[in-house]
């Protein structure tokens, strides 16, 4: 197939790679641009995809869906409300979108986008991905490190009756099973790593202040790994009162890591012995809390409220963050177009999709 792939950060080339690898045309766009600069006619993988994979970049949105039988979205939560609208604008109504990670109700907010520009309603579903299909780092402009490629993402979509076709799409392109999800909130409440990340800036916010180098799976101790499983338990409560079921935080280390399933600190641990050293963050201006709060845990805060339902730990996390970081972390534009009294329908329908 031809694919498009929006975003090209770390994740967007990483997987890029691994289509490409896997036989299919790739396009690659960056919303800033500064992405795809230094980039030529391929990109050099190296780890779980390795090789110099040919793919070709786009100057303009416009281009990158030119002749495209598929796209993915791959950018941090905190850049959808400026990339979205940009989407919206020209994307091809007949042209399947696959958004990863879909946090925060991203792929309902697009529709809600395309709704109001007057998209037909017989367009293409948009799929929810519960994470990313590998994880990656950008060694440099041409360079990308594919740490690991996952073996399942769970899928949702919008409408949520096209999560087996969306999820077919993406084993097509990336390879990995696609265990189904009954709608798009699945995919906002599964990823582990808004609780996982909030707790490590919380316990970790001087080492952080001072630039330190610290290793996080060294540093899930278990008075951490408390404080994310109850975090965890209080997802669950919220995610089973819309009638669904999320991975709980050592089944997903699981799935991510190929740990053997156990105490979530011993779990760390052997993630921490297996990989090495992977460093937490080194700076206050993190995504950690930037991006997983506002689209995490602020998120799970804002759908408790319209449900009635109390999440007093994670109420006091984002609070204590946003005391220690000095800023208002509950902002999220994604929402402000959103009701929360249709939600249901609206997960399962889409927005004007309706002839």
């Amino acid at each position: 197939m031809r694919l498009s792939v929006l975003g090209a950060g770390a994740v967007g080339p990483a997987a890029a790679a691994l289509a490409a690898s896997r036989g299919h045309e790739v396009t690659l766009w960056s919303p800033s641009g500064a992405g795809t600069a230094g980039i030529g006619t391929s990109i050099e993988a190296e780890g779980a995809v390795a090789g110099d994979i040919p793919l070709r970049t786009a100057p303009d949105l416009a281009d990158a869906f030119r002749g495209a039988d598929a796209a993915l979205l791959a950018v941090p939560a905190y850049a959808f409300p400026s990339v979205l609208p940009r989407i919206a604008a020209v994307l091809p109504p007949g042209l399947p979108l696959l958004i990863a990670p879909a946090a925060s109700l991203s792929p309902l907010a697009l529709d809600a986008l395309l709704a109001a520009r007057g998209a037909p309603a017989a367009r293409a579903p948009i799929g929810a991905m519960a994470t990313t299909p590998v994880t990656a780092r950008r060694l440099s402009p041409g360079r990308v490190r594919v740490a690991a490629v996952r073996a399942a993402v769970d899928m949702a979509a919008i409408p949520a009756a096209s999560a087996g076709e969306m999820g077919a799409l993406a084993t097509a392109l990336f390879g990995h099973a696609c265990p189904l999800a009954p709608h798009a909130l699945h995919a906002g409440l599964a990823n582990a790593n808004p609780i996982i990340h909030a707790v490590l800036a919380l316990t970790n916010v001087t080492r952080i202040e001072k630039a330190e180098e610290w290793p996080q799976y060294g540093l899930m101790t278990p008075a951490a790994c408390r404080m994310m499983e109850r975090l965890s338990a209080e997802r669950a409560a919220l995610a089973g009162s819309f009638g669904i079921a999320v991975l709980g935080l050592d089944e997903s280390l699981h799935r991510a890591n190929g740990v053997p399933m156990g105490p979530l600190h011993e779990m760390a641990a052997a993630i921490a012995a297996s990989r090495g050293a992977v460093t937490g963050p080194a700076a206050m201006e993190t995504r950690y809390v930037t991006e997983d709060v506002p689209y995490g845990l602020a998120f799970y805060l804002w759908l408790a409220r319209g449900r009635g339902i109390p999440m007093p730990v994670t109420e006091a996390v984002v609070t204590a963050l946003e005391t220690l970081w000095g800023r208002d972390l509950r902002a999220n534009p994604l929402l402000r177009q959103l009701d929360p009294a249709g939600l249901e329908e609206a997960l399962r329908e889409g927005l004007g999709r309706k002839a």
